[in-house]
């Protein structure tokens, strides 16, 4: 079961994700707008697309409480024995 703060928290980090994911793609497109190389808009939908897919996953997950990928670490990754 999850508590109302983890509901909150991960909802947060969806949002964070979601944003950075999208200011990426907006640097992107403006990065190759100045090298005078437009991106299509139907590319910029389909980013957007994979972006809620991504977001999609993670809030089944949370609220699932599936497991998901860790990507910087894990909270017993300081342990170098086992116990």
């Amino acid at each position: 079961m999850i508590s109302i703060g983890g509901l909150l928290l991960g909802l947060i980090n969806i949002a964070i994700v979601v944003v950075i994911l999208l200011l990426v793609g907006a640097l992107a497109v403006w990065f190759l707008g100045l090298m005078q190389w437009p991106v299509p808009w139907n590319v910029q939908r389909l980013y957007m697309a994979v972006v809620a897919l991504i977001a999609l996953y993670m809030l089944v997950a949370l609220l699932l409480g599936f497991p998901t990928m860790h990507l910087i670490g894990r909270a017993d990754a300081w342990r170098i024995l086992p116990a």
